[in-house]
């Protein structure tokens, strides 16, 4: 099993607002899990990746897809406190979920 955050590389985030960001993103997909996957997810690592996305437009098609595959997904909005505007949409977290799964929605990106 594994979770995959894609961030978008075209915000110019600085590495503390990008790792905040991941967090933020991995916390709300893992809450949208089922009980069962997350005991699952925990009990072989929590694993994760994190890949890049070239803007908002491909975080929400990434999203829509997760959904078709019955994946809990989240969508970070920024609340705007430093770098960003408020509302900018940031980061997608797909899974926890099998690795199969997963890589059908994110398989095609490259590591961040």
């Amino acid at each position: 099993m594994k979770q995959a955050i894609v961030a978008r590389t075209d915000l110019g985030m600085g590495q503390g607002k990008l790792a905040a960001q991941v967090a933020h993103a991995s916390l709300s997909a893992y809450e949208e899990a089922d009980r069962r996957t997350r005991r699952a997810w925990k009990g072989e690592g929590q694993k994760k990746v994190v890949l890049k996305a070239a803007g908002e437009d491909q975080l929400f098609e990434l999203a829509d897809v997760a959904e078709r595959e019955g994946l809990p997904y989240a969508i970070v909005r920024d609340a705007g406190h430093t770098q960003l505007d408020p509302g900018t949409v940031t980061t997608l977290a797909v899974g926890p979920g099998n690795d199969e799964a997963v890589d059908r929605v994110t398989g095609e990106l490259s590591l961040y």
